[in-house]
């Protein structure tokens, strides 16, 4: 097989004559068809190379070099980015999208993800990086669910579901999700297409647990895994396998802790899902400032008033609320002598 190479000083040699050519000035220039160059190896250093270049003149009459990933010839592989993937690029300038020397989009099946977009706040370490109040959020959106026709599927996280315990106030905190029956070594899937995002362990939460960003804008986290079957910057379908349901982290019995969020904000997933069908409820779902209205609730302020015998060890205990955050929340150590009649302010 013949391969034509071109060189840059060939294009610039094009260039230069055109420009001298006679065909009505700088403006008629512009409007003839610019070449193409193909590239003349195969992608063997597993990046997301460009299949072709395309020289097009801007508004401004320069010439701008563009990329265009060809999805069908070279699949779409993170792998060289997964130590950026792994950091917290949420305080990076708005030109972070120069450091990644890949295309201006990168296809991801039929989706479209500008680099921009995707880079701006990513953070495989915070479940929220994005410093959002749901409770000032005052539009009503409507997120795309399901769209079989547009390539959109979804899966239930369980083959089977039974709510064990729902979002909502549990324990004197905010539980933020929905806990689902299941047995150790149980399948847990993708809701929907997406990347993960994070896989971490937290010994005093979540336990093993993955969260996963969307194309629709919401994530999904799933928690207590007795392990974990992906990892940060994969791209995983609706429906597939992503962990093994377990116990792990803080647990009383294998179950699945299910959440949904929005801009690092949790919605319940009732709005969402029939449990008790095991089914979504539409295929189009709104988001309105009452969805967030529990924050008023969970922001309310609880104080434990001292008795004699008490500990920050089983006040901890008893409200859920780690010795840390007792201290932090108090202006305390470890080491203050807690005085009967003394409210402490645990939540």
């Amino acid at each position: 097989m013949r391969i034509r190479i071109i060189t840059l000083s060939s294009i610039l040699l094009w260039l230069h004559t055109l420009s001298f050519a006679q065909v009505g000035g700088i403006e008629d220039m512009y409007r003839i068809k610019v070449p193409v160059i193909e590239m003349a190896g195969p992608d063997t250093a597993g990046t997301i190379l460009p299949k072709i270049y395309n020289l097009k003149p801007d508004g401004n009459n320069k010439l701008r070099v563009s990329m265009k990933v060809d999805s069908s010839a070279i699949p779409v592989n993170l792998s060289k980015i997964k130590s950026l993937l792994n950091e917290d690029t949420s305080s990076y300038s708005d030109d972070f999208s120069s450091l990644i020397e890949i295309a201006e989009e990168l296809r991801i099946d039929c989706v479209w993800v500008t680099s921009q977009e995707y880079f701006s706040i990513w953070d495989s370490n915070s479940v929220n990086p994005y410093k959002i109040d749901g409770s000032k959020f005052s539009d009503t959106l409507s997120l795309v669910l399901y769209d079989l026709a547009a390539g959109m599927k979804w899966s239930s996280p369980l083959d089977k579901t039974h709510i064990t315990s729902n979002f909502g106030m549990r324990s004197y905190r905010w539980h933020y999700g929905t806990d689902l029956k299941l047995n150790t070594g149980d399948s847990v899937r993708a809701a929907f297409d997406g990347i993960v995002r994070i896989t971490r362990f937290d010994g005093g939460g979540y336990g093993h647990y993955v969260m996963l960003r969307h194309q629709n804008g919401l994530e999904t986290l799933y928690g207590h895994f007795s392990k974990t079957l992906v990892e940060v910057g994969q791209i995983v379908k609706a429906g597939q396998v992503i962990g093994l349901g377990g116990s792990t982290g803080r647990s009383s019995g294998p179950h699945l802790h299910y959440e949904v969020r929005y801009q690092g904000n949790p919605l319940n997933p009732l709005e969402m899902y029939d449990f008790e069908k095991n089914l979504l409820r539409y295929d189009t779902m709104l988001v309105t400032p009452g969805s967030f209205s529990y924050l008023k609730e969970v922001r309310k302020v609880f104080y434990h008033k001292i008795r004699s015998g008490d500990t920050l060890g089983a006040i901890s205990r008893k409200y859920q609320v780690p010795v840390k955050t007792l201290c932090r929340l108090n202006g305390i150590s470890t080491k203050t002598v807690l005085r009967v009649g003394r409210r402490l302010r645990v939540r």
